[in-house]
């Protein structure tokens, strides 16, 4: 029998019923749910920080995201070293994220897909593998590169004024 690969799997409020579909429906994987364990709103870059540290860790071997748009789960994720997250909205996009981009983490958008659909997406970004092509892991070398030259330490970061009044100090 083969073994089942460990997937982390969270979301925000809005994505909360369909990370239970997910789970529901791909059994052929086993699930760390790092919550939230209701409905209730939380904050979606808390989610990601974790789900994306336990993927960098290597606890997982990939994560899902799940919040309204699939947008804000990706822009958290991708702040954390070592993640390559993408938001897609259909099989084929899951498919090639992981062909082409080694994506570890895989973020959906619950209000433009439903349920069932999400969980197809899911299946298809699992199923899929890296496709070893030079260019591609080339292109993934480049990533990496630009994440240590861009995250170095001392450099300021330019942040638009509306969000930087926002911003929690």
């Amino acid at each position: 029998m083969k073994k089942k690969k460990l997937i982390a799997i969270a979301s925000d409020h809005a994505g909360f019923e369909m990370k239970a579909a997910i789970q529901k429906t791909l059994k052929d994987w086993k699930w760390r749910d790092l919550g939230p364990l209701n409905d209730d709103r939380v904050d979606y870059p808390d989610f990601a920080a974790k789900l994306g540290k336990t993927v960098t860790a290597g606890q997982v071997e990939r994560g899902i995201l799940i919040c309204g748009s699939g947008i804000g789960m990706s822009i958290a994720a991708n702040k954390i070293p070592g993640i390559r997250a993408a938001v897609v909205e259909n099989p084929s996009a899951a498919r090639l994220s992981r062909q082409h981009n080694d994506a570890n983490v895989l973020c959906l958008g619950s209000r433009f897909l439903a349920p069932a659909y999400g969980a197809e997406i899911a299946r298809a970004w699992l199923e899929a593998g890296f496709s070893d092509d030079a260019r591609h892991r080339n292109r993934i070398k480049k990533i990496h590169a630009l994440e240590k030259k861009v995250s170095a330490p001392g450099k300021p970061v330019r942040r638009s004024k509306k969000t930087e009044k926002g911003a929690a100090k």
